[in-house]
């Protein structure tokens, strides 16, 4: 059974939880904080599994808590829930270590869904929160005259060591650049970088 703690200083939303997850067989609270001071406090006690965290609390950022936690635990998963759908916001969270996002008007099952998901080594997102984050990720694609370079010769089919004697650069930083584009675009591999190249016309 997963064990969550929850953080949250809406009372009435933490009761609703506690059944939503204790009802759901596949989860158990394990304790409630309603203020981050409180969780630091007890979090590592209480062994839990996963904290759902609201990343608006009273006495700081539960956004900035984030690193925190996995600090202190790296093995405790983290689903923000929150009522901020800024893109700024959500994608600032997950990387501060966030495992899951979601908004608070959720449905319980996605709250559950989400749950299974991150304890799984998935990253979960509220349908409105992925497609904020993927629309932003597609219309704000900014390469460099280099990185524009560079990738014109990888879809050319060029080596990096060609690609190095091409631009006198050494192999090194040649393999820093192409990891660079690869996070950059969202892609798996340079095969797929090709092909996002491609599609979105940036060559």
């Amino acid at each position: 059974m997963i064990r969550v703690h929850i953080v949250d200083d809406h009372k009435m939303l933490v009761e609703g939880l506690c059944s939503t997850i204790n009802n759901s067989g596949i989860a158990t609270v394990c304790d409630v904080s309603y203020t981050l001071s409180n969780c630091r406090n007890t979090l590592g006690a209480k062994k839990a599994d996963l904290l759902l965290l609201d990343i608006n609390m009273p006495d700081g950022s539960g956004s900035d808590f984030c690193i925190e936690v996995k600090q202190k635990y790296p093995d405790i998963k983290i689903l923000a829930l929150t009522t901020h759908s800024e893109y700024s916001l959500a994608r600032r969270t997950l990387s501060n270590g966030a495992d899951g996002y979601i908004l608070k008007n959720a449905l319980s099952e996605e709250v559950v869904a989400g749950i299974e998901a991150v304890m799984k080594g998935e990253t979960f997102l509220c349908d409105e929160i992925d497609i904020i984050l993927n629309k932003q990720k597609q219309q704000h694609v900014w390469l460099t005259s280099r990185e524009q370079e560079l990738l014109r010769y990888i879809v050319d089919g060029y080596t990096n060591q060609e690609i190095a004697d091409k631009l006198f650069l050494s192999v090194e930083t040649i393999k820093s650049y192409r990891k660079n584009l690869i996070l950059k675009l969202g892609a798996k591999n340079s095969m797929m970088l090709v092909r996002i190249a491609i599609e979105k016309k940036l060559i």
